[in-house]
């Protein structure tokens, strides 16, 4: 039993250099984001699910992988769900890989994260918050059961302060919805006046079954959605918006977040270029690996 390796698709533009991935928790995330690309994975639809054996499977796991990657937590189920707060079970996994030494990655929308903020200090440690807006009316469109974007800065903040690297994904980037660039501006001004020292962004992609699922609650946005992805090209499962606008919206951002003194890199975008560091937020702890004995 051993840690397992996150899917690094290149045919997807995916720049991730090789880490390990757990999901504490099964099923759609609570947070109900109307953008949600984990749906288009069979494991990952339905109520969130706690994954009770893994507070004792992730010791055997930690004990069976001898290259001691950064571990994310997690790509598809925030790993900080309402019902961690009962369960623990992130915190465990936590515990475990610090112990085992292991650089952690997490990302995640809950400002639940800080209760952690004392593993974190003990292990080299990216915390990667996602804020797609900085307005309340925006993410209660979008990610109606998510903590506000107020609390989530207020989270980042805390665990900057302690000295622990911070980057803010703003991801997805949705066109008319949260693409507005005084918007963009105000979330990469908020990074740099608390400390956070990168940020990765993305625009939407759309998968199989969304428009379904929009079309149920918001009919508005899908129909203009549809609209706007009419000449999208699809890529290994997922339809992208025209690779100019692409380009447009992540050169601007870019230059928000150099003029601020903020790293910058794209997520599965295709323009490699554009970043100045690791998509992901490693680069901070994979100084680690230098000096650990695997």
């Amino acid at each position: 039993m051993r840690l397992p390796s996150f899917n690094v698709a290149r045919s997807s533009f995916c720049t991730c250099l090789p880490k390990y991935n757990v999901n504490p928790y099964l099923g759609r995330c609570a947070h109900q984001c109307i953008y949600c690309y984990a749906v288009k994975f069979p494991s990952f639809r339905g109520p969130p699910v706690p994954r009770l054996r893994l507070k004792e499977d992730i010791v055997k796991m930690a004990e069976g992988t001898k290259a001691h990657l950064p571990v994310m937590l997690s790509d598809s189920t925030d790993p900080y769900q309402p019902m961690e707060k009962e369960y623990e079970i992130t915190r465990r996994c936590l515990e475990v890989l610090a112990k085992h030494v292991f650089p952690l990655l997490i990302v995640t929308k809950s400002d639940l994260v800080t209760r952690d903020i004392d593993i974190f200090k003990r292990i080299r440690t990216v915390v990667s918050m996602t804020i797609t807006t900085p307005r309340e009316d925006v993410a209660n469109l979008i990610e109606p059961y998510a903590p506000s974007p107020s609390l989530r800065f207020a989270a980042l903040e805390k665990v900057a302060d302690e000295g622990i690297p911070t980057v803010v994904r703003i991801d997805p980037i949705i066109l008319t919805i949260n693409s507005h660039e005084k918007d963009l501006e105000a979330i990469v001004l908020k990074a740099a006046e608390i400390g956070v020292r990168q940020v990765t962004a993305s625009t939407m992609k759309i998968v199989k079954g969304l428009f379904s699922s929009l079309d149920a609650k918001h009919p508005e946005i899908s129909k203009r959605l549809a609209k706007i992805y009419t000449d999208g090209k699809w890529v290994s499962g997922y339809k992208y918006l025209n690779r100019d606008e692409r380009l447009e919206i992540l050169e601007r951002l870019k230059a928000m977040a150099l003029s601020h003194g903020l790293e910058f890199a794209t997520c599965r975008e295709g323009c490699p270029r554009l970043n100045t560091t690791i998509c992901d937020g490693t680069a901070y702890c994979r100084e680690l690996l230098k000096t650990t004995v695997t």
